[in-house]
């Protein structure tokens, strides 16, 4: 004679109910969408200050440069308005780092919401195109649904873009330095090309730093199953 199946457990009468925790997760959900958006729009605000105050830096430098007919003083201005966009750039650079970083922890934030969502309710988690799994398999996929986009969404991502900006201010800096240093014009535009590349390698070397040791501090609860 077959055993009849054991009874269901308990609800343990101090949880809070399901609705209640649903409430709740949705509510963070929504406090981390808007903190999301915030650091978006701050750093793409950033980024616009940045490249509208180096077009004007450039601008100036044209209209002052035949304005003087290139005098001795030119160089001086050019050295002193490079360094400040540059500092400007630098400092910009910083926070898309930053803010790169804050977008990855809010991705794996909401991932780790809806692996809540899917305890609570069997079976929804097949609706998510967003991934359930707050591991580095599962922010990649909620970032792009699709198949894996590979390096191209490292070479089209604002810290690039902005890095590469910063190098060439940075070269045509060290060039104005070696040229009114008394350089001749092609050990000038030779050192301050190997300056900019060796700054968008150390910029990239910096991001992937910050991008690994995210993923070797971070403890997912709910990793993505093997295939």
């Amino acid at each position: 004679m077959a055993k009849a199946p054991p009874p269901p457990p308990m609800p343990d009468p101090a949880a809070p109910p399901a609705a209640l925790r649903a409430q709740i997760l949705a509510t963070e959900h929504w406090s981390l969408l808007a903190s999301r958006s915030t650091t978006q729009n701050e750093v793409l605000g950033r980024i616009s200050i940045f490249l509208t105050f180096v077009s004007a830096v450039l601008v100036s430098l044209a209209l002052i440069g035949q304005a003087t007919s290139f005098g001795a003083e030119f160089p001086l201005l050019v050295l002193a308005l490079l360094s400040i966009a540059l500092l400007v750039g630098l400092l910009t650079q910083v926070r898309v780092f930053n803010v790169a970083a804050e977008d990855l922890m809010y991705v794996i934030a909401m991932n780790r919401l809806r692996a809540g969502y899917a305890e609570l309710a069997p079976g929804i988690e097949k609706w998510f195109m967003t991934s359930a799994h707050d591991d580095q398999r599962g922010s990649e996929h909620t970032y792009y649904f699709f198949e894996n986009r590979g390096a191209s969404v490292v070479f089209g991502s604002s810290a690039v873009f902005i890095g590469l900006v910063n190098a060439s201010l940075l070269g045509l800096l060290i060039a104005t330095i070696a040229l009114v240093s008394g350089a001749q014009i092609w050990l000038a535009v030779t050192g301050a090309a190997i300056v900019a590349v060796a700054f968008v390698v150390t910029s990239l070397a910096v991001g992937y730093r910050v991008y690994v040791r995210t993923w070797q501090t971070h403890q997912p609860l709910s990793p993505t199953p093997r295939d």
